[in-house]
């Protein structure tokens, strides 16, 4: 028999919040696309980890990642960006010391090109910064960060989002 308190029973919202704490908890990250006026695709250079990344970071508890992007762009790059599209979402499977997580990839537009001139690191976490042809910043990104950027292009061609797990389209 199922003990458990029924809706409206007392200790119903104590029962419901224990439960909530076993439950398994998904790391999440938010990338960016952001372009300058040439078509160029803006990375970062973390000084955290080796290699250039796409613009963006992980979220923070109960932080949806388009906030989680808005903030890490603002903090490393004093970057206000109002408009963002979403392009794809990547399930990661642990890899490494670490867990599995969803990556974000959206599109944040083009940058006029006195706002792109103005760009620098206003956070330590990043070194330097720059815009590459998408050939050059697609060499320049690891692996697992490469293969979502390509499929996340490729949704800025063709308008349909896609769902990944580790890169690959389902």
């Amino acid at each position: 028999m199922n003990d458990a308190p029924r809706p409206g029973d007392p200790g119903r919202n104590a029962y419901l919040v224990e439960g909530n704490a076993k439950q398994a908890r998904k790391r999440a990250a938010a990338d960016a696309l952001v372009r300058d006026g040439d078509g160029r695709l803006l990375l970062v250079n973390p000084t955290y980890k080796d290699g250039w990344d796409l613009p963006g970071g992980m979220a923070e508890a109960n932080e949806p990642p388009d906030a989680a992007l808005r903030r890490e762009l603002r903090e490393e790059l004093d970057l206000d960006i109002t408009s963002l599209r979403f392009l794809c979402v990547d399930w990661v499977e642990p890899h490494g010391p670490w867990d599995d997580y969803l990556g974000f990839v959206f599109d944040a537009g083009v940058l006029s090109p006195e706002k792109a001139a103005k760009l620098k690191p206003y956070d330590e976490e990043i070194s330097e910064h720059g815009f590459f042809d998408v050939t050059e910043a697609l060499r320049l990104l690891p692996d697992r960060q490469r293969v979502r950027a390509q499929q996340a292009l490729q949704v800025l061609d063709d308008g349909i989002p896609r769902y990944l797990r580790n890169g690959v389209p389902c």
